[in-house]
């Protein structure tokens, strides 16, 4: 991939949500929320401080991730949407 977000933002392939419910509904897509997890594919360098210097980021390539419902700019690369967001929203990393 030919993609290098900047300073603390993230690039995150969304995870599709299931077509069923436990209960054996299946849900239309024009009724599916928006994905919320995703997988993050790259990362930037770090958020500059004010001192100059760049902090690392905590999330990594590979980690699955929970994100804001509206975070982030859409994007199409390759035939595959993806998220470019910042690290700030993300909600939290899934062990």
């Amino acid at each position: 991939m030919n993609f290098k977000p900047l300073y603390d933002r993230i690039l995150v392939e969304p995870l599709e949500q299931e077509e069923k419910t436990a209960g054996g509904i299946i849900i239309p897509d024009t009724a599916k929320d928006k994905p919320t997890e995703g997988v993050v594919i790259a990362v930037g360098d770090g958020a500059r401080c004010d001192s100059g210097e760049c902090k690392a980021l905590t999330v990594k390539t590979g980690d699955r991730v929970l994100f804001g419902k509206w975070a982030g700019t859409e994007i199409k690369m390759e035939g595959k949407s993806y998220l470019v967001i910042k690290e700030s929203d993300v909600l939290g990393i899934f062990n």
